[in-house]
Formats: structure tokens, C-alpha cells, sequence
């Protein structure tokens, strides 16, 4: 029962991180690793923003770069750019899905009534990827929901991709 009161009294735990200078969070149960940028093997047929797959451990992991899905320009990757290793679950099914962000910021605790869902969001991302607004002591944040940021379609897609690959062509041991 204590620890119901303090989850509730702090709130849930959130990655916060920056896309084109905006400040994002994701729940961090949903985040496995943080890793700096590698070198990603390229896939061919498909979408610009599924930059390709890493090696992991022996695990090969789809990039999906959230600039580039969320339609903004691309930039080049730079020494804070961060991995961000998800675990996906849709369907049953679960895959590890890394995201490339700008930057990443701190963890953060937001209490749930502190996340305002509203119908429109006057932001770059589309509102469907997104679980809700937060008013922090820190700003404003944008709470992306990672199970909505890929399609079923894109998720089918990444799942098949995601076990058939083969490791890292040009990785270094």
C-alpha cells in the first residue's frame, strides 16, 4: 500500500528527450538501452525514416530515426545523438526497435494527472503518437505513446525484417 501512495505522490518515470529542439518523454519501462550512434546497415525497399538494422549482442535491432517519421528534415548524426532500444509489444508479438533522437535529458517523474490528453497538438508530430501533454516544473513536455509511433503495417514490417537479418556486414570486432 506504501508504495501505491508514492507512485502515485511521484508519478510515473519518463525518458525525457529533445527532436529539433522540442522536448519529448517516453515511458522508461518501455526503454531496454540507451546507446550512442553505430554504424547502421542500410535496408533496401524500405521507408526513409527505417534507417536500418544494428547488431545488439548478437540481436539484430531495426533504427527507426523518429525525425525523419515524425516528417521533420533530416540532420546528420552528431556525438549526442542517442540509440534509443524499445521493446515493442503488438499483437503478442515483441521486438526490440531502436529510435534515434537528438539528445536525450534526464528521467523524469509525471504524475498521470498531469498529462493533459488533448484532441490536437500544435506541434511537428502528428497527434496520433501522442499520449498527452505535460505541464512539468521543467516545461512543457510531449508524452509519445511508442506503441503508436509505428503502424501495423510498419510494425509487420519491422518484425519480419528484424529476426531474418544477418549480422552487421561492416561492424568491426
Amino acid at each position: 500500500m506504501d508504495n501505491s501512495r508514492r507512485r502515485t505522490l511521484t508519478g510515473s518515470r519518463y525518458l525525457n528527450f529533445t527532436l529539433e529542439n522540442e522536448s519529448y518523454c517516453m515511458e522508461i519501462l518501455k526503454v531496454k538501452e540507451l546507446m550512442g550512434m553505430t554504424e547502421i546497415t542500410p535496408l533496401p525497399q524500405t521507408p526513409d525514416f527505417i534507417r536500418g538494422v544494428i547488431n545488439l549482442r548478437g540481436q539484430i535491432i531495426p533504427i527507426v530515426d523518429l525525425r525523419l517519421k515524425f516528417g521533420l528534415e533530416f540532420k546528420g548524426y552528431h556525438k549526442r545523438t542517442t540509440i534509443i532500444v524499445v521493446e515493442v509489444e503488438m499483437e503478442g508479438d515483441t521486438i526490440l526497435l531502436g529510435l534515434v533522437v537528438d539528445s536525450i535529458q534526464e528521467v523524469i517523474a509525471i504524475p498521470e494527472e498531469k498529462i493533459n490528453h488533448i484532441p490536437y497538438i500544435n506541434s511537428r508530430v502528428k497527434a496520433e503518437y501522442i499520449r498527452g501533454v505535460a505541464d512539468t516544473p521543467e516545461g512543457m513536455k510531449i508524452v509519445l505513446d511508442v506503441l503508436k509511433i509505428l503502424s501495423d503495417e510498419e510494425f509487420v514490417q519491422l518484425k519480419t525484417m528484424a529476426p531474418a537479418g544477418s549480422p552487421n556486414e561492416g561492424e568491426q570486432s
